[in-house]
């Protein structure tokens, strides 16, 4: 087929694809917007971010549905309330009975 293996340097997150993608979409949804205190707090924040990533944030590649899908709620569950992600910075939606 006329593939060959590609060598990336190491500590290089431009020559790989993946690492680029998921340092951007970091820095773009994220760390723009924190001042970081310190590299503890910068791991409490990475952290928390990845958990949303993985858990609440939609996907293209899924059809805008978050890797741990949520059900439809009805309107007899109650009324929507916000929850806070990520210290603030994003946030989800659910119904919660009052």
């Amino acid at each position: 087929m006329g593939m060959e293996e590609v060598i990336t340097a190491p500590r290089s997150p431009w020559q790989d694809p993946f690492a680029e993608r998921l340092l951007g979409t970091l820095w773009r949804d994220c760390l723009d917007h924190v001042v970081v205190l310190g590299e503890a707090h910068l791991r409490r924040i990475v952290g928390r971010y990845v958990r949303y990533y993985h858990g609440t944030r939609t996907h293209l590649a899924l059809e805008k549905d978050a890797p741990v899908p949520g059900s439809v709620q009805p309107p007899e569950n109650g009324r929507v309330v916000e929850i806070s992600e990520v210290g603030g910075l994003h946030h989800r939606y659910e119904r919660r009975a009052a």
